[in-house]
C-alpha cells in the first residue's frame, strides 16, 4: 500500500502531468530509445511515429496519478494492457527499464525535487507489480492449457487466401504439428515478424478471424498504405514460410448468453473478431443474430458471399452491409429488426466509426453494458 503523503504528492502533481500532454511521453520514448535500442524490436515503430502509443502511454501515466486513491477504477486497463503485454513477452526487467526512464523523464521536464521524484517512484513501483504479477497469472495459464505455451512458438504458413482487395487471410499450423490452445472469439493473435527486409523485429496483433478448431489459427490482415507489418505480410510471406507466435490473449471476447439477441457491428478490417464470433456461435446461439457491416466499396467487402450463405442457412441470422460509395455511413435508423434495449452490441472499426455507431446506440437508450468493443493499435474510450 501507498503511503498517504506519497498518495498527497502523486495526486498533486497529476495537473503538471496534464500540461507536459504527450511532451512528456515523446521525451520518455526518445530517452529510452537512445538508452536501450534493442526496444525497438518490440515497439511498434509506426504508433510512435503517429503519435498513438505516446497519446496513450499519456493517457494512462495521467490516469494513474488522477486515480491514485482509487486503483479499482483503473482494473478494467490493467486487464486489457496486461493481455497486450503478453503478447508482446514483456519482462519484469523491461518494467525497470520504463522505470528508469519515466522518472528520469519527469525530472528533466519539471525538476520537481527529490520528495516528488521519490513519490513516483514509490508509485510506481506498485503500479508495476499489479503489471507484473497479473502478467505473470496470465503466462502461467497459458503454459498449463491443453496445447498451450509460453513465449513464442514456431508456425508454418499452410494458406494464403485473397479475401478482397486489401484484405488477405492467413492460416497458421504449429511446426511440431501438436495441439494448439483454444481462445474465445473477438481475442487476437500476436505475430513475430524477423527478416533482412525489415529494419527492427515486428510484433503486430491480429484479430483472429474463425472459430477455434485447436488445431490451426487463421488471421485476416488488412494492406495498409504504410505499414511495414502488413505489407510484410502480403508481398512477403507465402505458403510454406514460418513465423513466430504468441499465444491468442486479449479482453475483448464474446460474453453473451444464449438466449440473448446480439448485434455484431463492424466497419472494414473490423469484422474479423466478428467473423470468429459468428462461426463460433451461428449454429448453437438461439436468439437473433444481426450482422451489420460498411465497407467502403463492394471490391474491400471481405467475407461477404459466406456472410451471405450463413444468413440464407439460418433464419434467426440477418445481415445488412452499406457501402460509402453507394449508401454513406452506417445508420441504424435502417435497422428495424433489432430491440435494442435487449440486445448485446458487439462493435470494431476504425474509431471514428465506433464513436458515431456508439453515438446512436446511446441515442437509442441501449445500456452501457451492452455496449462492447475492441480498438486496433492503442485503446481509446467511446
Amino acid at each position: 500500500m501507498l503511503s498517504q503523503n506519497t498518495i498527497e504528492i502523486v495526486k498533486s502533481t497529476a495537473p503538471l502531468i496534464a500540461q507536459a500532454g504527450p511532451t512528456l511521453t515523446a521525451h520518455f520514448y526518445n530517452r529510452m530509445f537512445n538508452h536501450h535500442p534493442e526496444l525497438k524490436d518490440i515497439f511498434n515503430l509506426t504508433h510512435q511515429n503517429t503519435g498513438r502509443q505516446r497519446e496513450a502511454l499519456f493517457n494512462a501515466v495521467y490516469g494513474y496519478a488522477a486515480n491514485i486513491d482509487n486503483i479499482e477504477v483503473l482494473l478494467p486497463v490493467v486487464e486489457k494492457i496486461a493481455h497486450k503485454h503478453t503478447s508482446f513477452n514483456i519482462t519484469a526487467e523491461q518494467y525497470q527499464i520504463v522505470g528508469t526512464h519515466l522518472l528520469a523523464t519527469i525530472d528533466e521536464l519539471m525538476s520537481p525535487g527529490q520528495e516528488v521524484l521519490d513519490a513516483w517512484a514509490e508509485a510506481y513501483g506498485l503500479l508495476a507489480q499489479v503489471f507484473i504479477n497479473r502478467e505473470e497469472e496470465i503466462y502461467q495459464a497459458n503454459e498449463q492449457q491443453q496445447g498451450g505455451w509460453r513465449g513464442t512458438r514456431e508456425f508454418k504458413v499452410i494458406e494464403k487466401t485473397v479475401e478482397s482487395s486489401v484484405i488477405t487471410s492467413f492460416i497458421f499450423e504449429p511446426i511440431d504439428k501438436k495441439a494448439v490452445v483454444s481462445y474465445k472469439p473477438g481475442q487476437y493473435l500476436g505475430i513475430y515478424l524477423n527478416s533482412d527486409k525489415l529494419e527492427n523485429q515486428e510484433i503486430r496483433q491480429y484479430s483472429l478471424s474463425d472459430a477455434p478448431n485447436g488445431k490451426t489459427y487463421r488471421i485476416s490482415v488488412k494492406r495498409e498504405d504504410n505499414g511495414i507489418a502488413s505489407n510484410h505480410l502480403h508481398n512477403e510471406i507465402q505458403v510454406g514460410d514460418t513465423v513466430q507466435l504468441a499465444v491468442p490473449a486479449g479482453d475483448f471476447f464474446f460474453n453473451t448468453e444464449n438466449n440473448k439477441p446480439v448485434a455484431l457491428i463492424s466497419a472494414g478490417v473490423g469484422l474479423t473478431p466478428m467473423l470468429a464470433i459468428l462461426e463460433s456461435i451461428k449454429e448453437t446461439h438461439s436468439a437473433n443474430i444481426h450482422w451489420l457491416h460498411a465497407a467502403d466499396n463492394v471490391e474491400r467487402h471481405a467475407f461477404s458471399q459466406i456472410i451471405s450463405d450463413y444468413a440464407e442457412q439460418q433464419e434467426n441470422l440477418t445481415q445488412q452491409t452499406w457501402y460509402k460509395d453507394k449508401h454513406g455511413f452506417m445508420n441504424l435508423n435502417d435497422v428495424n429488426s433489432i430491440d435494442w434495449i435487449a440486445t448485446d452490441f458487439y462493435l470494431c472499426g476504425p474509431i471514428e466509426f465506433m464513436q458515431f455507431v456508439a453515438s446512436q446506440l446511446i441515442d437509442k437508450h441501449v445500456p452501457e453494458a451492452n455496449i462492447h468493443y475492441e480498438c486496433f493499435g492503442p485503446h481509446k474510450v467511446l
